[in-house]
């Protein structure tokens, strides 16, 4: 029949095509998804867990990078303060722009921009896995993470803050495409 065989090529080319660009490939586009799907929700913070509040922060040596950390958070609107002379501690609550941060202090969330390096994918748990170091910057950071007391207390935050930070993650390849193992 003419006009089959342009047909039958063109479709051949489009599953092709299809096939290279499959979100199970090895490759950086894909691991960078991944890893843009994965960060999208997860928020960084300053602290792993919540802190309880009112917090207490004592005067000894030890306390002292914990109190000057409060303090930032302080003098960015996020936090009060009382002394307790009577037990030297100084207690801290949240202000309502603290209540909006949260008590662990969420400043944003990861946005990969690209992928320095793979390892080859090996299997693990019966699942190919990769080994990727990426660079990226930082979204939807609120103005108090970005204040100078703030940065100086938290020291993460002046290389994840200056558009030039890199990480390592491992991603899983799975049917549906590469997947941060949780």
């Amino acid at each position: 029949m003419p006009g089959t065989k342009p047909v039958l090529a063109a479709g051949l080319l489009l599953v092709a095509a299809l096939g290279c660009n499959s979100k199970t490939k090895p490759t950086p586009a894909n691991f960078q998804a991944a890893l843009n799907a994965h960060f999208t929700e997860r928020n960084e913070c300053l602290f792993p867990t919540m802190l309880h509040f009112p917090y207490e922060v004592g005067s000894t040596a030890a306390s002292r990078k914990e109190a000057q950390q409060m303090e930032a958070l302080m003098k960015s609107g996020l936090l009060t303060r009382q002394e307790d002379l009577t037990i030297h501690v100084n207690r801290y609550s949240l202000t309502p722009a603290g209540q909006r941060a949260t008590a662990r202090f969420c400043y944003g969330h990861r946005h990969i921009t690209g992928i320095d390096s793979s390892t080859p994918p090996v299997k693990k748990d019966g699942f190919p896995e990769t080994q990727v170091t990426y660079k990226y910057v930082l979204e939807d950071v609120p103005v108090w993470a970005r204040t100078p007391q703030v940065i100086q207390a938290f020291p993460q935050l002046k290389e994840q803050l200056s558009g030039d930070a890199t990480d390592k993650a491992t991603l899983a390849q799975t049917l549906a495409g590469w997947q941060v193992p949780e």
